[in-house]
C-alpha cells in the first residue's frame, strides 16, 4: 500500500489533496499539523487517514525513519498570513522546516511535493518562476521565495538534480471548501459570500494602483483544480521542478463579486443580473482602498503557465464564473 504524508493536513490545501488521495482510494495517509486552532478538525472528520502527528513531533521522527517508508510527502504546512510580521517564527515556520523535511526526503528516497506562494513575485509585472521576477513584499513571500532559491542552489534550476522527485508549486489565489478557518486569510470568494449573505452586499475597493473600482485583477484558482495538479505530478513522479499553480487568465475582483451575488440570485430562483445593474441596486458597493495596504498591495497577478505546460499538465482550469458557481453549492447557498 502507498503510503503518504500530508503536512498541514488540517488546513485548506492540504485537507483537499487528502480528500482527493481518499477519492483515487488511497486511505495510508499520516496527517500532520499543529491542532492549536483545534476548529480545524472540522476539516478532518470525513477524511480516512491512518494517524495523526503533531508537526513538533513529526519532523524529526520522519527523518529518523519512524513512519516506515513514505512514497511522497505533500507539504502544504505553513504560515501563510502576509501579514504577520514576526519574521523569525516565518522563517523557522517556513524555511527551516522545509529545508529539514526535504534533506529528510532525500536521504529516504522520498518525493516532496511543497507548497511556495505567488507571493514571491510581490510587485513584479511578470509572472514568470525566473529570479528576475521575484520581489516579494512581505516576510511571508521571502520566506517562500528563500526555499525555492535554495532548491535551486542544491538541486539545479529545474531540480534536474533531485535524487527523487521535488515540485515546488507557487499557488494563486486559491479559493474553494475547507477553508472557513482561515479568519482574514480565507480566499475573497469565502468573505464575499459571507459579507453577501449577512448583509446583501459585497464591498470591494474603489480605484487604486491605476484600476478602477473593483477591477484590481488577480489569477483565482479553484481548490479542485489545485488538487488535480498536485496529482498529475504524483502520477508522474520524474517530472521536478518549480511550477506557478493558476489559471493563467487574470480577473477583476468585480468578476468574482458578481459570481458570488449571482449564485446566491441563482439560489432563490431570481435571474441574473449585470455588474452596473448590481451596483445600482446597492448589490455591489466601493469603498475606500485602506492606507495600511498601500505598497503591499498587489493590483495584478497572472501566472505565466509557459513551464507548466512544458512540463506536459494539460489540465484544463475553472474560470471565476464556473468555480465560484462550485464553491456556492459546496457552501450550501443553493440550499438556503
Amino acid at each position: 500500500m502507498t503510503r503518504i504524508v500530508v503536512t498541514g493536513a488540517a488546513g485548506f490545501i492540504g485537507s483537499n489533496i487528502i480528500q482527493g488521495l481518499n477519492a483515487r482510494g488511497i486511505t495510508d495517509i499520516i496527517a500532520v499539523d499543529d491542532l492549536t486552532q483545534g476548529d480545524k478538525f472540522r476539516n478532518l472528520v470525513d477524511l480516512s487517514i491512518v494517524d495523526y502527528v503533531d508537526a513538533a513531533d513529526f519532523y524529526t521522527a520522519f527523518a529518523q525513519g519512524h513512519f516506515g517508508h513514505v512514497e511522497a510527502v505533500f507539504h502544504e504546512g505553513a504560515c501563510s498570513d502576509t501579514m504577520e510580521h514576526n519574521g523569525k517564527f516565518m522563517m523557522a515556520n517556513n524555511y527551516a522546516v522545509s529545508l529539514q523535511l526535504f534533506e529528510a526526503a532525500q536521504a529516504r528516497k522520498t518525493r516532496l511535493l511543497y507548497a511556495s506562494s505567488a507571493a514571491t513575485y510581490g510587485g513584479s509585472s511578470i509572472f514568470a518562476e525566473h529570479p528576475a521576477h521575484e520581489a516579494p513584499l512581505n516576510v511571508y513571500g521571502y520566506s517562500k521565495l528563500l526555499f525555492d532559491q535554495k532548491m535551486r542552489t542544491v538541486l539545479g534550476k529545474q531540480f534536474e538534480r533531485a535524487s527523487s522527485q521535488v515540485v515546488g508549486f507557487r499557488y494563486f489565489n486559491v479559493y474553494g471548501p475547507r477553508e472557513q478557518h482561515k479568519g482574514r486569510m480565507a480566499s475573497v470568494a469565502f468573505h464575499q459570500f459571507n459579507q453577501f449573505q449577512g448583509e446583501g452586499c459585497v464591498k470591494l475597493f474603489a480605484d487604486y494602483g491605476g484600476y478602477a473600482a473593483g477591477e484590481q485583477m488577480r489569477d483565482f484558482v479553484f481548490v479542485d483544480d489545485v488538487v488535480a495538479v498536485n496529482l498529475w505530478f504524483f502520477d508522474n513522479p520524474a517530472k521536478s521542478g518549480l511550477f506557478n499553480l493558476g489559471t493563467g487568465r487574470a480577473q477583476p475582483f468585480n468578476d468574482v463579486a458578481r459570481a458570488v451575488v449571482n449564485s446566491a440570485r441563482a439560489a432563490r430562483g431570481e435571474p441574473a443580473l449585470g455588474l452596473s445593474d448590481m451596483v445600482a441596486k446597492g448589490l455591489i458597493a466601493y469603498i475606500p482602498f485602506p492606507d495600511a495596504l498601500r505598497g503591499k498591495y498587489q493590483c495584478f497577478t497572472q501566472a505565466d503557465l509557459t513551464a507548466l505546460r512544458g512540463s506536459g499538465c494539460e489540465h484544463a482550469f475553472s474560470d471565476v464564473a464556473a468555480g465560484v458557481a462550485a464553491y456556492a453549492q459546496r457552501l450550501g447557498i443553493a440550499s438556503d
